[in-house]
């Protein structure tokens, strides 16, 4: 057996790896990228012709990795929160159609929004799709969970999430790995001709079972290994703790010298007959759960509500993350006051990188634009930073693709220019189908695709569109005298400024792509030689 030193995102790589794996599926978001990049490199991976290659969104990824499963092959998935949004179409029906090969969800969950617009929780999700969610706690128990996770979704026939946040992703402890690796399942194709087939009267028979299996799963959640209790001498108060936020819980009551009594809890549905013989036991129950109060929000319907305190009555943070004070205070413990970290080092806001080509595309809109009004809606990606000085250039960011299609909409009700820019990895991720309807409407807009050749903010991971930008534009409709090429140098300012003005004034769809590599993949390319 060997011991490894892992981030908690490599500890669900090598735990896939070594549960026989046949692909991963996904699309680069923080904080889960360094999953999928760990088993692209994995002379592992390689030997066993793990498919690892980048998908152009969470939606494809999600399906692929679920015809795998419908061959029999295990598959894993995974994104960040955010992007389950993208795949929840295919996420919630795949919870009917059931599973053939295991497949496992890893989405990685981003409390106090480090790198994210939303802190919106996983588990709402595995609720919402009545399929198991497991939570653990630490490294070690995260790449156990992910065995854990395969067998049991291919006992229950479901697909299983495995739930990790930003702190956990992005530690590293000490793993130890299996002495023998499961091999991947032989090629057998799903034999039931209908299940797959979610026309509404399969569809209905297969609600049904889910349904109806819930009692099951929960039976599944009772025995759990990611379960277990710690008993204390005082039964006055009692945490039930989920996830990382059993670690913050463990510390309190060392650090502190304190007895109460711990429920870890790391699987849904939650397994009531062990919470409820807790409840009996404590006075009063701290409900610790990273993110949304979702167990909070459930054991305040099963048991008596008086006992429980959390985030909802605000003994603990409505937002953000959970840490050891935090838990401390909401224990009663009085804490010392802080000293201010005195200010050696003045603040700095992030910034793009020197000799980033989205500066020169900036300068130049900026220079068209300031003649007129300025209303840019932009993307998710590093040129979100236009929206800070110097450049304040870019008026929206909401979601991945939406740049496309609010500058659709603006253009719809008479704003004059609706200028859209998206970088290449998230216009083939989530933008063509807006530029598809603004060619079938004739919506007035420019929409500027910044083309760095990578995925730049998550670490430049490939670009599904690489080469191919202007042909796919050109695929969809737009008329090829309005897809103008520019590279954004200071040399190309002049004849930039021209062409913007032009597509600008353009009373109908048109596309400038402002091609130029992104300068930190071309450092790593000149070191590599």
């Amino acid at each position: 057996m060997s011991k490894q030193l892992l981030l908690g995102a490599e500890a669900v790589a090598q735990g896939a790896i070594d549960a026989g794996i046949s692909g991963v599926y996904a699309y680069p978001g923080t904080p889960s990228t360094e999953i999928t990049a760990y088993i692209q490199l994995s002379e592992e991976g390689k030997a066993g012709k793990i498919r690892s290659t980048w998908s152009a969104n969470e939606k494809t990824a999600y399906e692929a990795a679920l015809g795998m499963s419908y061959a029999g092959k295990r598959a894993l998935v995974c994104m960040k929160h955010v992007g389950l949004n993208v795949a929840a179409d295919a996420f919630i029906n795949s919870a009917i159609t059931g599973v053939n090969g295991g497949m496992v969800v890893t989405v990685a969950d981003d409390p106090s929004m480090h790198s994210s617009q939303n802190e919106q929780d996983t588990r709402v999700y595995g609720k919402f799709a009545m399929v198991p969610v497991c939570e653990p706690a630490n490294q070690q128990e995260l790449y156990n969970s992910i065995f854990y996770a395969f067998n049991l979704s291919e006992e229950i026939k479901l697909p299983v999430i495995v739930r990790i946040t930003t702190r956990l992703s992005h530690s590293r402890s000490g793993v130890q790995q299996v002495e023998k690796q499961t091999a991947q399942n032989e090629l057998s194709p799903e034999v039931d001709g209908k299940k797959f087939v979610l026309l509404p009267g399969i569809a209905r028979k297969r609600y049904d079972n889910l349904v109806n299996i819930q009692p099951n799963l929960e039976n599944f959640s009772e025995k759990s290994p990611l379960n277990k209790l710690i008993e204390g001498g005082s039964n006055n108060v009692g945490v039930i703790a989920f996830g990382i936020a059993y670690n913050y819980t463990m510390e309190v009551r060392e650090k502190y010298n304190l007895d109460f009594s711990v429920l870890k809890i790391g699987q849904y549905p939650l397994p009531r007959k062990m919470i409820n013989d807790f409840f009996d036991a404590n006075k009063q129950i701290l409900i610790a759960e990273e993110g949304y109060p979702v167990y909070e929000e459930l054991m305040r319907g099963y048991f008596n509500n008086n006992k429980i305190k959390g985030r909802l009555d605000n003994t603990l943070p409505r937002t953000g993350e959970l840490d050891v004070d935090s838990i401390a205070k909401a224990l009663g413990v009085e804490l010392e006051e802080s000293t201010a970290v005195p200010s050696i080092v003045a603040m700095r806001p992030p910034a793009l990188c020197k000799g980033c080509g989205h500066q020169d595309v900036f300068q130049a809109m900026n220079m068209v634009l300031n003649e007129t009004s300025k209303h840019v809606f932009s993307d998710i990606g590093c040129y979100t930073l236009g929206a800070l000085p110097p450049y304040n250039a870019i008026s929206s960011c909401v979601d991945m693709g939406a740049s496309v299609t609010m500058a659709k909409g603006a253009s719809d009700a008479g704003l004059r220019p609706a200028v859209a820019v998206i970088g290449d990895s998230t216009f083939t991720h989530s933008g063509i189908t807006g530029l598809l309807d603004a060619v079938n409407d004739k919506s007035p807009l420019t929409l500027i695709i910044s083309d760095n050749d990578t995925t730049a903010m998550t670490g430049g991971q490939d670009s599904s569109g690489t080469g191919k930008i202007g042909q796919i534009c050109m695929g969809i409709g737009v008329e090829k005298e309005h897809i103008r090429m520019i590279v954004p140098l200071k040399n190309n300012l002049e004849e930039n400024v021209k062409i913007m003005k032009e597509e600008f004034e353009y009373e109908g769809v048109s596309v400038i792509i402002a091609n130029r590599e992104c300068i930190q993949t071309a450092i790593k390319k000149r070191r590599v030689k």
